[in-house]
């Protein structure tokens, strides 16, 4: 390859002696030939991979075939392989071996939770409903300096009602949160010093731990139950993992972790992926199902629909037929011969992974040994499925797969009832979906579709009305006449529908006009026009997995939802179609159903009595009451299940206020917007390690110049709060010179029973005279005093001393 010089000297030509990385197809014995070639040439193999996991991968396998091979690892990631034969070297790449796409990186910014809740704070304005966790629902009216022992620091201020006034430390904002209740009702304004706020919570929280407290004995019934620990992987796990042709999704990687590590306990997994449409779930389903075939146990994957058994036997037998596992799907398209045969062959384990509807639960199925049951959509199933399915769970691991996002769940699963994986970051390339409310109208309907077939692509037609279906064909063929259109609904017999669903995926058509029985995991990635007749009578969740069944590849996608004039809907329904509409971006699911909790009142998600608490005092809050109710019963009725949980310590103190009168603030001549400072102090509050201070502070430095003693006085502030929790300090008060830290308020809780207070007590006996440190009892609340304290970092030194002690 030559390369002409520009400029005005004589041309010179440059040759290089290389040529493009060989393919090897995923033969890993030509590519350990090619290895053994360059190493007797003189050659250096070096691979690159910006994942060193894959450098484990290939080592793995090369161990596993016994090959004498060595390379070189290059953490960084190059486009394509080459040989280069000047410098003798062989510079290979780990997608190329493996055939898979190369994915850019993508710069890491805040996960979609963090992202969430700072946009939530970010969005605050003055006069916007907070709630504030101790004192209730009031009104944000911005960043207020204060003076306290002649020292000036800020704070968020709120009102109350009668005027009242509660100036929130900036190290208290994770106290706050946005109201979020029933939409568009103001909601009442809580009365500072009255009883009103703390009954209402103490209400609710009796309500949700009974709840909680079922879902915990269940919990605790399987960790005492005996299951069967899963081997670490082996060389075919490996392999699995690396032909996918995708990146993993840094969400992906750990919720399959998170699995593995689930199968090799010796109790029994169960546990909830929770991902929004399209965002790679199966995938994770799949390496379970293959773990548990390698250690020699059947499978079961149990869907709500026909369809999706049917789709999901395709994808597994698709990306296990490089392996030794034999895939067989059960639903109303078998006949019963077919059936008979299935059923035999499973109770004699010849079939290693069997998916099917709810007719998988039915008496004469037998497994000869079942090992894992996998449950896609668990809520589509009715009471007397689940019944079922609780027999079939009592020593089978389970993994339970979901897009409904986790309100509907409520939680429970994040606060231990069971394990939860949750699946957030989209996967590179993916494009939100377009998303418009339309009138019918046939000249929208055709330019819909000739734009999307003059794309090589197909659309979905979905008209939830069987007896109408046919004359929809009708007018989309007197529309589109060069177009190619089907039909497909749950009432056509079994062996037809298969017939059009399988035409459809093979690109026989262009167009299928179809119910809504494409809502559960259709995947067809091309497929990226979604139009929605009479849009107004679908439920929210709905639209949501309908929309999902488009943009599962890098086109940008369409969905049309086509309704009635907004001024003849019902109220509800606009405000349906507005959200769908509104919330188009990738991961929009989790605001998907926060809005559908607003809409509908949170009645048929946590049962009647309790949706009035939502509306009461927001969503927000009532998640971390929920976070609270349960923190109490693991410490008081099921302290002995959560045992080692308490033991690791730190679950005592939630919460550290600290108040002091040293000058800490971002000074206004520092940043002069005030909104700015609110975002700094917010993002200061959800800081969590010395290395993330570190962070912080260096692009403070970047944007605002050297940081001033009033802000190094907050990151002292922060460490204190650290320091606190894990000592049991709720809070730290330090005016006047004299120090209190105060014990936890609760004397019931178990705290005061650990080895930690002890230490902590027999430090005082000990050195307190030297220290000047005493212990002081109230009637209600015990503190440790020092006296002759001017400083956070005198306070940091007895705190310091004190952790050491004790550590």
């Amino acid at each position: 390859m030559s390369q002409p010089s520009t400029g005005r000297h004589q041309p010179a030509a440059i040759t290089f002696h290389s040529k493009p990385q060989p393919s090897f197809n995923k033969n890993f014995d030509l590519l350990i030939r090619a290895m053994h070639e360059w190493k007797a040439g003189g050659y250096e193999v070096y691979i690159c991979s910006e994942n060193p996991k894959q450098f484990d991968r290939l080592a793995a396998i090369f161990r596993e075939l016994k090959a004498d091979v060595a390379f070189l690892p290059v953490e960084i990631p190059i486009h394509e392989g080459f040989v280069d034969e000047d410098l003798k070297i062989a510079c290979l790449t780990d997608h190329q071996i493996f055939q898979r796409y190369h994915q850019y990186k993508i710069r890491q910014g805040f996960s979609k939770e963090q992202a969430l809740n700072i946009r939530l704070l970010r969005e605050l304005q003055p006069g916007d409903y907070v709630t504030h966790i101790d004192h209730g629902i009031g009104i944000f009216a911005g960043l207020q300096k204060i003076e306290i022992g002649g020292q000036v620091q800020e704070a968020v201020r709120l009102n109350y009602k009668n005027n009242d006034i509660l100036y929130v430390s900036i190290h208290s904002l994770h106290k706050i949160s946005k109201y979020i209740g029933q939409d568009g009702a103001a909601p009442q304004l809580s009365k500072i010093g009255s009883d009103a706020w703390k009954q209402l919570k103490a209400r609710t929280k009796r309500k949700i731990k009974d709840i909680a407290a079922e879902l915990i004995k269940l919990y605790a019934a399987r960790r005492a139950a005996r299951g069967h620990a899963f081997p670490p992987d082996g060389y075919l796990q490996n392999e699995l993992e690396a032909s996918f042709i995708y990146e993993d999704t840094p969400d992906q990687f750990k919720a399959t972790n998170d699995i593995k590590g689930d199968m090799e306990k010796s109790y029994p997994m169960d546990r909830l992926i929770c991902g929004d449409v399209g965002f790679g779930k199966t995938e994770v389903a799949i390496r379970a199902a293959f773990k548990a075939v390698c250690d020699g146990k059947q499978v079961a994957v149990l869907v709500p629909t026909t369809i999706l058994a049917l789709q999901h036997g395709k994808t597994f037998a698709e990306r296990l037929s490089e392996f030794p596992v034999t895939v067989e799907y059960l639903n109303r398209f078998r006949t019963a011969k077919q059936r008979k045969e299935i059923l035999e062959k499973l109770k004699a384990g010849t079939i290693d992974i069997i998916i099917g509807t709810h007719a998988l639960l039915s008496k004469d199925v037998a497994f000869k040994d079942l090992g894992l049951l996998i449950v896609d959509e668990e809520q589509k199933f009715g009471v007397a499925s689940k019944e079922k399915l609780r027999t079939l769970k009592v020593n089978v691991d389970t993994l339970t797969l979901t897009a409904t996002p986790i309100p509907r769940t409520l939680q429970f699963s994040l606060m231990a009832a069971r394990d939860l994986s949750v699946i957030r970051t989209p996967p590179p390339n993916r494009q939100p979906i377009q998303t418009e409310i339309r009138v019918f109208d046939e000249d929208l309907i055709r330019e819909a579709i000739y734009t999307e077939v003059n794309r090589s692509g197909q659309v979905f037609f979905v008209h939830n009305r069987v007896n109408d279906l046919p004359q929809v064909v009708e007018t989309l063929k007197r529309i589109c006449p060069d177009v190619d259109v089907a039909m497909a609904h749950g009432q056509m017999d079994a062996e037809h529908l298969e017939q059009v669903l399988v035409d459809f995926i093979n690109r026989k058509f262009d167009v299928l006009a179809c119910t809504n029985i494409i809502e559960t995991g259709l995947d067809i990635p091309n497929a990226n026009t979604i139009i929605i007749n009479r849009a107004d009578i679908f439920g929210l969740s709905d639209l949501h997995q309908l929309r999902g069944r488009v943009g599962r590849s890098n086109q940008k996608a369409y969905c049309y939802l086509l309704a009635p004039p907004m001024s003849v809907l019902t109220h509800e329904a606009r405000k349906r179609l507005r959200t769908i509409e509104e919330f188009s971006e990738l991961g929009s699911g989790f605001a998907v159903a926060m809005r559908d909790l607003d809409i509908r009142g949170a009645g048929n998600l946590l049962g009647g009595e309790q949706s009035g608490f939502i509306a009461d005092i927001g969503f927000e809050t009532y998640q971390k009451i929920l976070d609270e109710a349960i923190q109490e019963l693991k410490e008081t009725d099921f302290k002995d299940i959560f045992k080692e949980e308490i033991a690791r310590g730190g679950s005592y103190v939630r919460d550290v206020t600290i108040e002091t009168d040293v000058e800490m603030l971002i000074p206004d001549e520092y940043v002069s917007n005030i909104q700015e400072r609110l975002n700094l102090y917010t993002e200061l509050n959800t800081i969590e390690s010395e290395e993330d201070i570190e962070k912080f502070a260096k692009r403070l430095e970047d944007r605002f110049g050297k940081i001033p003693k009033q802000v190094n006085a907050l990151f002292e502030a922060l460490r204190l709060q650290w320091t606190c929790k894990k000592l049991g300090f709720e809070r730290l008060i330090l005016k006047g010179g004299k120090l209190r830290c105060y014990f936890i308020g609760d004397p019931q809780s178990s705290f005061y029973e650990t080895e930690l207070f002890g230490k902590i007590m027999a430090f005082v006996q000990q050195k307190g005279r030297i220290m000047g440190l005493s212990m002081k009892q109230t009637n209600k609340e015990l503190i440790m005093v020092q006296d002759e304290i001017r400083s956070l970092k005198q306070v940091k030194a007895t705190l310091e001393q004190v952790a050491g002690a004790v550590a």
